[in-house]
């Protein structure tokens, strides 16, 4: 049973932003399904990213809205994009342009494992981490 049927099985896009104006997004790559990168979304750069078909984000960081690629000329085109049942959370799948989506050079933010089954301290596994580009050459800083 649904707990809220216009939302959840409705077709007008009524997006749910948290208490701080964001919904998260997450990008995979349209062709593979790699996960590239999560960040999130104000009203704005969902607006923006449903009328451009270009991904727009919002900084949580440095409290701005941002097209990503506008500094490294890594963009993503959107193919397509859904949104969740109760319509608090985006998926996109992109086309990814240059290199890599993550901001350390690498093609996916998603570079680290976390190893299962042990307790105490945990020791991140690297995986998938050669980097794809330069992000000093990029981003203009070491």
């Amino acid at each position: 049973m649904s707990a809220n049927p216009e939302i959840e099985e409705g077709s007008a896009l009524t997006p749910k932003f948290g208490p701080d104006g964001l919904m998260t997004c997450v990008a995979t790559d349209a062709q593979s399904g790699e996960v590239l990168m999560v960040a999130h979304m104000n009203r704005e750069a969902l607006e923006r990213t449903i009328e451009t078909g270009e991904a727009w984000y919002f900084s949580r960081s440095r409290q701005a809205l941002w097209k990503k690629g506008e500094s490294s000329g890594h963009g993503q085109r959107v193919v397509e994009m859904r949104i969740d049942c109760d319509q608090d959370a985006i998926w996109i799948r992109v086309e990814q342009q240059g290199a890599g989506a993550c901001h350390t050079g690498r093609r996916s933010c998603f570079y680290r494992a976390v190893p299962l089954g042990k307790g105490g301290a945990v020791t991140l596994e690297f995986r998938d981490a050669a980097k794809a580009f330069d992000p000093g050459k990029v981003y203009g800083k070491p």
